[in-house]
């Protein structure tokens, strides 16, 4: 079996996806709480996330007698987002629950460490708008990026890092590009920080605080009801 087959085989089963799912929040999970998210049996959802870390898409974490589990990195996140916006019949809500639930996701969410939902793309749009980040021929950080990741953000990029500076990601709601990379993450890293937004419960949807508004819309120009 090709790797590609084997890689759509571990998704093809919907525990294993709804563990990889949940997991975009970046955050670790114990297989408890994996266990309870999806609806199945401890004994089920250890076997699944055993396939999962084995498959490379998940990495293990062990803390005394708990085990935490997180997306083995970017790559692993940009493949499970990219594939959700492929399967518009699993976003449909079951209860009411649900789709409160996925109604603040598509407004303003985490995906992996980076922003998503409307509010994703709506910095992406901003920062193409203001020349800080470029998409001419493939998306590319512009030196005046540069310079307001180093003065904004106190993030500069070091030389020689696997991870590219942008990156487009398909964000899954939207069925257009958020930005991801490290510009993606030390924007997502610092709006929690400095509580431009806060998280919404236990899941992935954020929401935007009056900083959080105020500080779009001067660093950005950034309208946000």
């Amino acid at each position: 079996m090709s790797p590609l087959a084997e890689t759509a085989g571990l998704l093809a089963d919907r525990t294993r996806a709804a563990f990889c799912l949940a997991l975009l929040d970046g955050r670790a999970w114990t297989a408890g709480e994996l266990a309870r998210h999806a609806g199945v049996r401890a004994s089920t959802a250890s076997e699944q996330l055993t396939r999962l870390v084995e498959g490379g898409l998940l990495a293990e974490e062990r803390q005394g007698r708990h085990r935490y589990v997180r997306l083995a990195g970017p790559d692993a996140a940009a493949l499970i987002e990219a594939l959700a916006s492929y399967a518009p019949d699993g976003t449909r809500p079951r209860n009411l629950s649900q789709s409160v639930r996925l109604d603040a996701e598509a407004r303003a969410r985490t995906c992996y460490d980076h922003l998503a939902g409307r509010l994703g793309v709506a910095l992406a749009d901003a920062m193409i708008t203001r020349g800080l980040v470029a998409d001419d021929s493939g998306l590319a950080v512009t030196p005046a990026g540069r310079t307001w990741l180093a003065d904004t953000l106190n993030h500069r990029h070091p030389e020689g890092t696997r991870r590219p500076l942008v990156r487009s990601c398909l964000d899954w709601t939207e069925r257009r590009p958020h930005l991801a990379g490290a510009l993606g993450a030390a924007l997502c890293a610092t709006a929690l920080e400095r509580q431009w937004v806060r998280r919404v419960g236990s899941g992935r949807a954020v929401k935007v605080t009056p900083a959080g508004s105020e500080a779009f819309g001067e660093l950005l120009g950034m309208r946000i009801a």
